[in-house]
């Protein structure tokens, strides 16, 4: 998280670009080039998500901190789908992007462990050690309790990797069971104080540990009341843009110092030459994902400030 924390800093932008890559986002022109070559197959749909990622990151890496591409988009595409994500993943990390890989994964013991290892740490091969997806952090789910994330703790201090736990979502029906009580407390403020207790297990520099939350800007008193109760913990925000959540919805997830939030956008940002108010090229499709990320960016900080530390 202290890496991640100097890269908002460095860049004076807190704000991730999720590439939930669908085909459909995808412009006609590199579709028709890759299914032109490959047919129509799992592997040309991934040559095509694969151009699109790199295009997206070569025009947004020296302006965003980070990415976070979702799993889904590209494990239903089989093993293509999956060769495209390790490739997006160890480009955005020659680009020197923090990377958020959102898998939301949920277990117990060692299939918990296997898959920090496949996302945090390392894999043993004949003494050779061998880094699967090059990834900075994991999104995780808590469902099963402290079992699903004491695993990763250890791998976040040993790699200097962090973990994103599902707190308060930012979807229609999440307070179908995170607003729930037990004994009075919301279970979404229960998770929340277990991130928390669990965030003193690692190490930190800037006060913020390790073990972070996801927090949707949908629910913005929500956001406010876990911002004060979760000092030390770093949220994820979804739910900007496109599912509705605005600028006046995620300056509560910020600390004084313009800290402690990352704020979330998808479509907003990678499929904004859609637009049905404007007729965009689609040949242009990085470029307006740039000038919709700046946007993005002036929105915030001209609300939080400057970004600095103490």
């Amino acid at each position: 998280m202290d890496r991640l924390i100097e890269k908002i800093i460095e860049k004076q932008n807190p704000s991730v670009i999720g590439l939930d890559t669908k085909l459909d986002f995808v412009p006609n022109y590199i579709k028709e080039k890759a299914f032109s070559k490959y047919g129509n197959t799992l592997k040309a749909a991934s040559k095509a998500m694969l151009e699109f990622n790199i295009q997206l990151i070569d025009n947004l890496h020296d302006i965003i901190p980070c990415i976070k591409p979702q799993f889904a988009y590209y494990e239903m595409y089989g093993y293509h789908g999956m060769k495209t994500l390790y490739k997006t993943l160890k480009y955005a990390k020659e680009k020197n992007l923090y990377i958020i890989s959102d898998g939301k994964r949920n277990d117990i013991g060692s299939t918990m462990e296997a898959y920090g290892n496949a996302h945090l740490g390392e894999i043993n091969i004949n003494n050779n050690m061998v880094e699967p997806f090059p990834s900075d952090s994991l999104t995780v789910n808590p469902y099963l309790g402290r079992d699903g994330i004491d695993p990763l703790i250890e791998m976040c201090n040993k790699y200097d990797k962090s973990i994103f736990v599902l707190v308060k979502t930012s979807n229609p029906s999440s307070g179908e069971l995170q607003d729930k009580k037990i004994d009075g407390i919301p279970v979404y403020e229960t998770v929340g104080n277990m991130v928390e207790d669990l965030g003193r297990l690692t190490t930190s520099k800037y006060g913020y540990s390790k073990v972070g939350a996801v927090v949707g800007a949908t629910y913005k008193d929500q956001l406010k009341q876990l911002r004060k109760k979760l000092k030390s913990t770093f949220f994820l925000v979804p739910g900007y843009g496109a599912q509705g959540g605005e600028i006046s919805d995620i300056i509560e997830a910020f600390d004084n110092n313009g800290l402690g939030a990352i704020i979330n956008s998808s479509r907003g940002i990678i499929s904004a030459y859609l637009s049905k108010e404007r007729n965009h090229n689609e040949k242009d499709f990085a470029k307006i994902a740039r000038e919709q990320a700046i946007k993005m960016k002036d929105g915030i900080t001209s609300s939080i400030g400057k970004i600095k530390l103490d």
